[in-house]
């Protein structure tokens, strides 16, 4: 599986945020839930919510109307909050039951007008909706959610693995593991070889190009297994994940040490 579609979803409010689960915890023992917190949690999760409503049939403005709706009314009303338990396992597959919960519910009302009182409205920029690849089209609805959660996570590691490489001086090493490794991954096509790559960046040997890679690999799955341990319960989950994100992007797991 090739994930396209980077777009800078991370930002930097990890301060709201130890784990996803801890997040939720925090949230239920608060008379007012805290907006940022919220806020953080829907920023992570729309883009899955959205590609499955396409998934189902919505159009674009339909999708996007049913995704501000679920996330005001289910997240924004605690409902969601409220029935969170951390012991029934991943938090994305507790959002996607409430979610088809919620298409359930609309689907009951005699009313289709939807109305979202904006004083109540965490925001939520959707005017630039993901572009979803051709392959999309042969998912299902599930496999799609999962899809774009797998593209968000890769877009929040990567954007952390590349500002910690700059902020150490290690701007050379990020562009030898991308151009050599993630380019291809992303693009589906063969990557260059060590020589060509050596040339590009000014790398005086194949054996140094090859362990700033390694450098740039482990930082890569250090930041993978900490955005994962914190949507399960357990480490052994977390490797369970791990293994089978690297598997979605054509990495074996003894590609990254």
């Amino acid at each position: 599986m090739a994930l396209r579609d980077q777009t800078n979803m991370g930002g930097t409010a990890e301060t709201f945020l130890t784990t996803h689960w801890s997040l939720i915890e925090g949230v239920q023992k608060q008379q007012d839930p805290d907006r940022a917190l919220i806020g953080l949690l829907l920023e992570r999760y729309w883009k899955p919510v959205y590609c499955y409503l396409r998934r189902k049939g919505h159009d674009n403005e339909d999708a996007k109307d049913l995704t501000q709706g679920f996330f005001h009314e289910v997240v924004l009303n605690r409902q969601l909050i409220q029935r969170a338990d951390p012991t029934k396992g991943r938090f994305r597959t507790f959002l996607l039951h409430a979610l088809k919960q919620y298409l359930i519910d609309q689907s009951r009302r005699q009313s289709t007008e939807r109305s979202i009182p904006q004083d109540k409205l965490v925001p939520l920029d959707i005017t630039d909706p993901p572009a979803l690849p051709q392959t999309i089209s042969e998912l299902t609805p599930e496999d799609c959610f999962l899809y774009a959660w797998k593209s968000t996570v890769l877009d929040r590691v990567l954007s952390e693995v590349q500002a910690g490489c700059l902020a150490d001086g290690l701007e050379t090493h990020w562009r030898v593991f991308h151009d050599r490794l993630l380019r291809p991954i992303l693009d589906e096509c063969e990557p260059p070889s060590m020589a060509d790559v050596c040339r590009r960046h000014g790398v005086a040997s194949e054996s140094a190009a090859s362990n700033m890679m390694v450098t740039v690999k482990r930082r890569f799955h250090q930041a993978l297994k900490k955005q994962l341990r914190a949507t399960v319960l357990c480490d052994a989950d977390a490797e369970d994940e791990l293994l089978d994100m690297l598997r979605s992007w054509g990495l074996g797991a003894q590609d990254v040490p």
